[in-house]
């Protein structure tokens, strides 16, 4: 059988099993709505029990899934996404050196908005400045997401303070959890990082080709590194129990779409709104590293730009663009 459409069977019997999920449906129905033998159904049948999917097969009755294995692959992120384009077409991997990179060559090729790259594992995976960032095996949550809005190049930054609130409200919907936001990229529950976000630009002269941006997600870990443990979390060490990445990923890249497409048609005084609310530095007295030396002083909010106000002690207001911002210690 040709390869392609062996894949498009094996895709469209995965539908029929997750749509008839907690009940049998037929091997006869099943080569009858995919109009192929019912031979085929059972190779297709164990091709997916090799990629760790449990399914029950019991005689006169027929199959149906009893697990699923938990990998971010392009059918699990797809099924019931309720986006319409954020998500649409996914490259997945299980080990990628970054998905950042390989987003910002598809971009580079002409990729559609929305698609993403998505990998179980990141062997370089990194944040702002080169930093790495931690990307093994243990039930994290990485992806890039392309992008090409038609705005200025200064207004780019404001993606990234955009992603930071999609991600909040979808861990919300998911999980039910409050988290904060610090400026520009972090997203922290009790006060330790959960989520880094990583935004690059692709342009020409005064035209953006495309943004992609670039999400980590502490989502299953149980343990992190001896030199993260006091500064990283992750969603399971807050709830104590595993979260189905999928249907994170699913909210997250809803919310993240729905914020995008108000903010390209109202512009960024809602997300400006949104991200205040979250903002965990607001009010509070903070020490911004920049560049060009420390500056100290209250965290005053951001402007329409996206910029970072901060007020030091002889009440001058600093516009701070760029810098890594650490919050003084309330004890």
């Amino acid at each position: 059988m040709d390869e392609s459409l062996a894949s498009t069977i094996r895709e469209q019997l995965l539908n029929l099993l997750y749509e008839h999920e907690g009940e049998f449906i037929s091997g006869q129905k099943m080569s009858e709505m995919l109009h192929c033998s019912r031979t085929a159904i059972w190779k297709h049948i164990e091709e997916l029990r090799k990629e760790g999917f449990e399914l029950e097969a019991v005689q006169k009755k027929g199959y149906r899934i009893v697990s699923k294995p938990d990998q971010l692959t392009e059918h699990e992120i797809k099924f019931n996404l309720k986006t319409k384009r954020f998500g649409q077409t996914v490259h997945s991997f299980d080990s990628i050196t970054s998905t950042q990179e390989v987003a910002k060559q598809l971009a580079f090729e002409g990729a559609k908005e929305g698609t993403i790259v998505v990998a179980e594992e990141q062997t370089k995976g990194r944040g702002r400045m080169n930093r790495p960032w931690d990307s093994k095996k243990t039930g994290g949550i990485y992806f890039s997401l392309i992008l090409k809005p038609k705005i200025a190049i200064q207004e780019a930054p404001q993606l990234t303070l955009l992603s930071a609130v999609g991600i909040v409200r979808g861990i919300k919907r998911v999980t039910g959890l409050n988290c904060q936001i610090k400026w520009p990229n972090d997203v922290l529950i009790n006060g330790k990082k959960l989520v880094g976000i990583l935004t690059e630009l692709q342009a020409e002269a005064d035209q953006i080709h495309s943004v992609i941006i670039g999400i980590g997600i502490n989502v299953n870990q149980k343990s992190f590194p001896k030199e993260l443990e006091n500064i990283a979390t992750s969603l399971y060490q807050q709830m104590n129990k595993k979260v189905e990445r999928t249907a994170l990923l699913q909210a997250i890249l809803l919310e993240l779409e729905e914020l995008y497409e108000d903010y390209l048609e109202h512009g960024f005084a809602v997300v400006k709104m949104l991200w205040e609310t979250y903002a965990v530095s607001i009010g509070k007295k903070i020490k911004a590293h920049t560049l060009h030396g420390t500056i100290e002083g209250i965290a005053k909010g951001i402007t329409d730009a996206g910029v970072l106000l901060l007020e030091d002690e002889s009440g001058k207001v600093h516009q701070i663009y760029s810098a890594d911002i650490e919050i003084a210690s309330t004890k």
